[in-house]
């Protein structure tokens, strides 16, 4: 690395290195985070096309010490797996560097992880004039958020590997004597750089006074290249270390994480490597559900997610992951629609305004079913129920894809209720009912795919009928949404009806809400006794 090129680091990562050094080992930052704190470099010298989300904060290290040595050196570590790996979290890095850590005790007690109704009426109310509710949801996930996830640097002994035999890891891990053998082994050349500090640089660091990313000067440092990764960094190609062919075989995921790195940081996939994606696709078949969906996840969350798709389709990958999104394809729809089915899903997928990947995947499958719903009826295109039949598609897709319960159910939501309609004669009660149903904490997500439907099928991102019915959900969001919401519970019922803990206390609360729903004014306890008296007399 030459020239006036300087750099921004956290101070975490200089004690690591500072650390082993003076333990004497050597020590270098590796891979991802490399390439990030290149292209984020203050005076870089690479094209300003170049994903801007890349700030380096995942830190990798490799070094000459052994796992034990390492262990020995940073006390407080985790060791749990066979690749010589030591993990350290960011707070107990700071400890070892002498730095008092204060924590929020009262951030600490927020255990909800659902919108307050009366506090999300607060900012709704605020918000009475703006387009959708989605700073709503994002401000009170934030505030929800108790006990985010620490920070976790990983060091690795520099190593080499076995044989691969399952296309995913290798059997055997040796290590290595010289950083060279350890770069040898990465995926992309981007992803086989290293950083090298100098020793009195790192010597002159005072790491009792934390503060933010430390710039350092060209002088300070060496970026270690042997496969041409800065190159390819300035010409934005991704391309592998050594033969493709190779590369794919050795670990699949890597066929995923090409296209992934691609849309992420806006870079074009090399030919020699794009034909080896083509000519090895069916090896993502030996590759977990899991990591599949976690690289899936990534592409649509990054900011090319109807290119991610259309790449997965051209290498063949597609038709193994969600092999139902091209039954879309050449399926004509009609109406205020301009594509088929497939390219309105992309469309829409590529419009989505959420950054969710959840939401993006709702949309992406909101249509899912219209290909096996169509039916020609005085000449024209109708695809009767598609949400119901594709709300049960996507739930499967999403199954097979190993999401969370909680995920799931989600995703079958945004799909089973993106057809939902308005008019102005709906009333109150019609609103609220449609809230419940789709979840207060889903109602900026269906907001998110309904404007990107429409954006993707050619049409204005919303209307003056989904305006005024963003306007009334807000006029209703300091009624009951759930049976939790009533002025009475089953504790009450029993006190004052003398019943037992049974079915029958469960039923009589579903009823009272059920009316209450309908007319929130009876959501007192005199009213709701007397609804309970009636219904345990009729039954």
């Amino acid at each position: 690395m030459k020239d006036d090129l300087s750099i921004k680091i956290a101070p975490e990562p200089l004690f690591i290195l500072h650390t082993l050094q003076k333990n004497g080992f050597e020590a270098y930052i590796v891979g991802g985070a490399v390439r990030d704190t290149l292209i984020t470099a203050k005076e870089n010298k690479f094209s300003p096309e170049l994903s801007h989300d890349t700030k380096a904060s995942d830190y990798d290290f490799t070094t000459s010490a052994k796992p034990k040595e390492i262990q020995k050196i940073f006390p407080e570590n985790f060791y749990e797996n066979d690749f010589g790996t030591i993990s350290v979290t960011k707070i107990h890095l700071q400890e070892q560097m002498g730095i008092l850590i204060k924590t929020d005790k009262q951030d600490s007690t927020i255990k909800s992880k659902t919108i307050n109704l009366h506090e999300a009426t607060k900012i709704h109310q605020s918000l009475i004039n703006s387009e959708t509710f989605k700073d709503v949801g994002n401000q009170s996930a934030d505030k929800n958020t108790a006990n985010p996830k620490e920070e976790v640097f990983e060091i690795t002994t520099f190593r080499s590997d076995g044989e691969y035999k399952d296309h995913r890891k290798p059997e055997d891990v040796v290590w290595g004597k010289t950083l060279a053998s350890d770069l040898n082994r990465r995926d992309f050349t981007i992803n086989s750089m290293a950083i090298k500090f100098s020793k009195d640089f790192l010597d002159s660091i005072d790491f009792t006074q934390i503060g933010n990313l430390v710039n350092i000067e060209s002088k300070n440092f060496e970026i270690i290249d042997p496969h041409e990764g800065m190159n390819d960094l300035k010409y934005q190609i991704i391309k592998t270390v050594g033969n493709s062919n190779k590369r794919f075989n050795e670990d699949a995921l890597r066929l995923l994480r090409a296209i992934r790195f691609s849309v992420q940081l806006n870079m074009q996939i090399d030919d020699e490597t794009y034909v080896a994606i083509i000519k090895n696709a069916n090896l993502i078949e030996h590759i977990s559900w899991e990591r599949i969906r976690d690289e899936f996840l990534k592409m649509i969350k990054s900011d090319y997610p109807k290119e991610a798709i259309e790449i997965l389709d051209e290498t063949g990958l597609l038709k193994i992951i969600i092999p139902e999104l091209l039954e879309g394809k050449m399926v004509m729809q009609g109406g205020h629609h301009i594509s088929d089915v497939w390219n309105h899903s992309l469309d829409a997928l590529g419009e989505c305004p959420s950054k969710d990947p959840i939401v993006r995947l709702g949309t992406l499958l909101h249509d899912i079913a219209k290909p096996r719903t169509l039916k020609i009826i005085d000449g024209k295109p109708t695809f009767y129920n598609h949400e119901i039949i594709g709300s049960r598609m996507a739930k499967n897709i999403a199954k097979r894809l190993k999401f969370s319960g909680e995920e799931i159910e989600r995703i079958f939501i945004l799909v089973r209720y993106h057809m939902f309609h308005y008019q102005p004669k709906n009333s109150d009660a019609s609103i609220r009912r449609f809230m419940k149903k789709v979840g207060l904490k889903n109602i900026n997500d269906i907001l998110d795919v309904r404007e990107a439907d429409r954006l993707g099928s050619g049409a204005r991102k919303t209307s003056w009928r989904l305006e005024e019915m963003k306007q009334r959900m807000i006029e209703q969001l300091h009624q009951p949404f759930s049976i939790e919401d009533l002025k009475i519970n089953g504790n009450d019922l029993m006190k004052e009806l003398n019943l037992q803990p049974g079915k029958i206390i469960g039923e009589i609360l579903a009823d009272m809400f059920e009316k209450v729903l309908d007319n929130p004014k009876l959501n007192t306890k005199k009213q709701l006794l007397e609804i309970s008296k009636k219904f345990t007399s009729s039954s």
